[in-house]
């Protein structure tokens, strides 16, 4: 498959492009990776060095792919951090171009606004975009529980009502919603869970919980999913293989100690996943 993935990408360390770009390429399909931005590293570290490009310089990357004929061909477009309302404007105009060319070809939408500990952490107007204009042209979503809550407008205190709100955005235009993660009182303290809900179903999956706190791993799994899902045509199954890669990376960052997801060194958890986690229907 031909994916056109348009985010952040850092040099040193493994975020937006730099997480998602490889385990797709590593499963087999072609990337084509439009950056937003090109920075040293991720602002996680708090300094960073680097540009944010304009809007127009993602126009013109996408119409150079155009100008070679490519867009009839291209499977999927994935979006992440979008950094401002112009990019986000790139971006759906991107989507627009692909799907003219291939009426078959699926968006995905990493809505990234914030995660639970940090609150909001995008530029004002972002939330705003993601919910009234990203959210429903896209096919697929996969907010975090955070970002969850800010798109459906209410608190996910349980199980139950975090399938509400994904129902709710499947009701404003996606058919598929992942939720990357999630921890209610239902969810054991030593474990974590991942939803997705589309038109068969709800089907969670839940992990162990890792003592590890890296950025990067939720652009991995938004990918890795998109991918699974184009293949299989299955959320559960899309679920299951994208979960137990991610566990498996992460594992492998633990057990490391670093402080960067192991992207490269752990890649046979891409194809290979080292243990496998079943779905079920809830």
């Amino acid at each position: 498959m031909n994916i056109l993935s348009i985010q952040s990408h850092v040099a040193y360390g493994h975020v937006g492009n730099a997480s998602a770009t490889f385990p797709m390429q590593r499963l087999g399909h072609e990337v084509w990776a439009v950056n937003t931005v090109q920075f040293s590293n991720h602002t996680g570290y708090g300094a960073w060095r680097g540009t944010v490009f304009p809007a127009d310089a993602i126009r013109e990357i996408v119409t150079g792919i155009d100008e070679r004929g490519a867009l009839p061909s291209c499977d999927g477009v994935l979006s992440g951090y979008m950094g401002d309302a112009a990019i986000g404007d790139a971006i759906l105009e991107a989507v627009a171009r692909v799907k003219t060319a291939n009426p078959r070809a699926l968006y995905c939408c990493d809505p990234v606004i914030g995660d639970v500990g940090r609150g909001v952490f995008v530029r004002p107007g972002i939330p705003e975009f993601m919910r009234d204009r990203a959210v429903p042209a896209a096919d697929v979503v996969t907010p975090n529980q955070f970002e969850l809550e800010q798109l459906a407008g209410f608190s996910v205190g349980s199980l139950g009502a975090a399938v509400a709100a994904a129902r709710m955005l499947r009701s404003r235009g996606p058919e598929t919603v992942l939720v990357t993660s999630l921890q209610t009182p239902e969810t054991p303290d030593d474990a974590i869970e991942l939803l997705a809900v589309d038109g068969q179903g709800a089907f969670r999956l839940r992990t162990p919980l890792l003592p590890v706190s890296v950025n990067g791993a939720g652009d991995a799994i938004a990918a890795l999913f998109f991918v699974h899902l184009l293949t299989t045509g299955s959320a559960a199954e899309a679920l299951s293989r994208a979960g137990s890669s991610v566990y498996g990376l992460l594992k492998a960052t633990a057990e490391a100690g670093s402080r960067e997801i192991l992207t490269v060194a752990a890649q046979d958890e891409f194809v290979r996943p080292s243990r496998i986690f079943t779905p079920e229907p809830v």
